[in-house]
């Protein structure tokens, strides 16, 4: 495919979607939507995109925010980690480099939570450094292209795939290049609801050709889902409600909550709850009733999680803190406990 970089950047062109982040070269605003967009549609990450660059103009601003505001304002687009990572390379960027970012694919990578992916991004769209961008999106394209079978999820396979693509940017235009692989895999080379007719690769493709469409690109193992039980307690005094925040290194991390216990199967009743030593609880409690039993999903985790409500026989001071339901609705809370407060 001699003329498969061409081809490709002729496509985007002409089908490209009008983003806020494709008319900037500002690093700052390029490291924020990349950050963003790992693992969320641009529908979803296009708010919050938005909405950062409103309460976060700068880098220095961001680096200035506590976690609790970065959290906070981050809350619903999941994997909060991404957020933690985020906050941690702009106070590095802010405090140690005077807010300037590195211009090259290798010095990117030294910044904390910065990975291959963030790194050739920056470099190739701020600075046109020919590194490629390879993601879920070039993964699909490039197997299918060119029929490659190897495992997207295992060292060998990201290595062979980076290659390829390293030989296949376009060194003079490395930044359109990367932009039109992404877009042609997020809206022409999709993973289901195949249409590849309108495809201008599609007498080329040898996946099409050999009828493998469907089946690249390849994994070599399915994601196993852990299953938790979470019970979670209502404590309500004077019309407010005892929120606690989480301090271990969990999918959650620094982030508030209510009360919890995990269980290693469903709690039935409340005499049963009552019996458990709860987390952060150092005090008696009468467990009420309780919530629908739900189930939320994550990558690799499915969380069965309760509401108990629960009295208290004495009034608890600090450095337990209580919350009206506006207070509660502007604190970092995940996404489960987000659905359970509005309907407090």
């Amino acid at each position: 495919m001699t003329n498969f970089s061409a081809i490709l950047i002729s496509w985007y062109h002409e089908n490209k979607r009008d983003l806020p982040w494709r008319h900037t070269k500002d690093p700052y605003h390029i490291w924020l939507s990349e950050v963003m967009l790992q693992q969320t549609r641009v529908e979803q990450g296009l708010p919050y995109y938005l909405k950062f660059l409103d309460l976060f103009p700068s880098v220095f601003d961001l680096a200035a925010a506590s976690e609790d505001q970065v959290l906070n304002a981050w809350k619903g687009l999941g994997y909060y980690s991404r957020a933690r990572r985020l906050h941690a390379t702009a106070k590095h960027t802010a405090n140690d480099s005077q807010g300037r970012f590195p211009k090259s694919f290798a010095e990117l990578k030294k910044l904390p939570g910065v990975g291959d992916y963030t790194a050739a991004a920056v470099a190739s769209f701020c600075f046109k450094e020919a590194v490629p961008v390879v993601d879920g999106n070039v993964y699909r394209v490039l197997s299918r292209m060119f029929n490659i079978d190897s495992p997207i999820d295992k060292p060998s396979g990201k290595k062979e795939f980076f290659e390829l693509a390293s030989v296949l940017i376009d060194q003079n235009k490395p930044d359109e290049f990367n932009q039109a692989i992404m877009e042609f895999g997020a809206l022409q080379c999709v993973p289901k609801k195949l249409n590849c007719q309108p495809c201008p690769f599609v007498e080329s493709c040898e996946a099409f050709s050999l009828d493998k469409v469907a089946a690249l690109p390849v994994k070599s193992r399915k994601i196993k889902r852990t299953v938790r039980y979470f019970n979670y307690l209502l404590i309500r005094q004077d019309n407010q409600y005892l929120a606690v925040k989480r301090n271990d290194d969990g999918i959650w991390a620094n982030m508030q909550e209510f009360p919890m216990v995990e269980t290693s199967d469903k709690v039935h009743d409340q005499q049963q709850m009552e019996k458990l030593k709860m987390k952060g609880v150092p005090f008696d409690f009468v467990v009420g009733e309780s919530r629908d039993y739900q189930k939320h999903v994550l990558t690799h985790q499915h969380i069965f999680y309760t509401f108990w409500t629960a009295t208290i026989s004495k009034k608890v001071d600090a450095p337990f803190k209580f919350y009206t339901k506006a207070q509660l609705n502007e604190m970092p809370f995940p996404k489960l406990l987000e659905k359970f407060i509005s309907n407090l």
